[in-house]
Formats: C-alpha cells, structure tokens, sequence
C-alpha cells in the first residue's frame, strides 16, 4: 500500500513540475459486486459468493496530454455471503444454519488511472482504460452479530479494466480483496476471514 500511495505522489509531482494543464470532473456511479466471504481455513465451512449494490459519487482528475489521472470515490457498498453454519456442530447446537452475512459499507477508493487515447480519433468515441490503487471500507453495519465479529475498518487494494464512453460514461469491471481479515467467527476466534470482491460500475460524468 505504501509503494501504490509513492506512485500516487510521484505521479502528482510530476504533473505539476511538468505544469500539466488538468481537467477535473464529476459523477454519479453505479454498480453491482460479488462478494465472496473467504476463511483462512478453506474446510472451515460451506461458503456462497453473493451479489449487492452499490451507489455514489466519482471525482476525477486527468493530466492533459499523457494518459494519467486520479480518481477517488465516495460509495456504499453491500457486501455479501451466503455461510453454511449449521454444516458445522460447533454452530448448529447453537441453532445456526443457512445464514446470509451483510455487510454494509462507507467505501473510498482511491485510484491511479491511465487511458488510452492514441486512437486516431476514435477515443472520442471509445476509449480504453486500466486503474489500481487503494480502498478504504468503513463498517457502518454488520448482521449475525451472535456469530460474527467485524473489523471496523478495511483496506483493500483495488484493480480493473473499463472504458469510456462518448467522454462522458465509464464501464469499470475490477476485483478487490481486503489486506487484512473483515471479519472472525465468535464461537472460534481463530477462524478468519477477508472480503474478495469482483465489481462492475457505470459512472455517469457532468462535463
């Protein structure tokens, strides 16, 4: 994470010794993930990927004349998972089954992006583009709280591929995985877990 933020500042001290003309925007995102739940311990217990939405706001920056720009994100985010618990006796003496886990999440992704616009004209049109970078989730609720305990605060790093559209919409496909656990089970405490994640989003820009 440290060396993704140095690039991040690289790139902005670049841009401004180099007096880049920027052009700054923004937007309304939204989307879908499809969150998987995944323990440390693989047999721990039956997990289903789930979807969920998610929805907020997009700003951007562009560094006129060299591909890159920086976006940051403001959204809420369902992550969900579908977990086994009654598999297990340790779980299902308690009368837990088929269980749904719901987080809801403050997302803040921060990306470094670069688009591809030597096309000869038709990046007016269509215009492909890549971006990583961090992300950080912040907890404002979790469900199953009798079995269940949160980490309140997530990191994940952040990657994907999409394009822009008429200069106006971008498609973004990514996938992200939380550096640390989200959560841990309360009955075993040594059984964690982390969100991977796969998302599509459309952001709609006002200029």
């Amino acid at each position: 994470m440290k060396k993704i933020a140095l690039l991040l500042a690289t790139l902005l001290l670049i841009a401004a010794s180099a007096n880049a003309q920027t052009a700054s925007r923004w937007g309304v995102t939204a989307g879908v993930n499809y969150n998987q739940v995944h323990f440390k311990q693989s047999d721990i217990m039956p997990v289903d990927r789930m979807c969920g939405p998610l929805l907020g706001v997009t700003g951007e920056m562009n560094f006129a004349g060299i591909g890159f720009g920086v976006d940051g994100s403001v959204l809420y985010s369902l992550r969900q998972g579908k977990l086994h618990y009654g598999d297990k006796l340790v779980w299902s003496s308690v009368g837990a089954g088929d269980e749904t886990c719901s987080m809801h999440y403050l997302d803040i992704p921060l990306h470094l992006k670069f688009k591809y616009h030597n096309l000869g004209g038709l990046e007016s049109d269509i215009m492909p583009l890549a971006y990583v970078g961090p992300q950080f989730s912040f907890l404002m609720h979790g469900n199953l709280g009798n079995l269940n305990e949160y980490k309140t605060v997530n990191v994940y790093l952040d990657m994907g591929v999409g394009c822009e559209i008429k200069e106006r919409v971008q498609l973004k496909v990514g996938y992200c995985f939380s550096i640390g656990q989200s959560l841990h089970t309360v009955l075993l405490d040594d059984n964690v877990a982390k969100n991977r994640c796969w998302n599509a989003s459309l952001t709609y820009f006002f200029k």
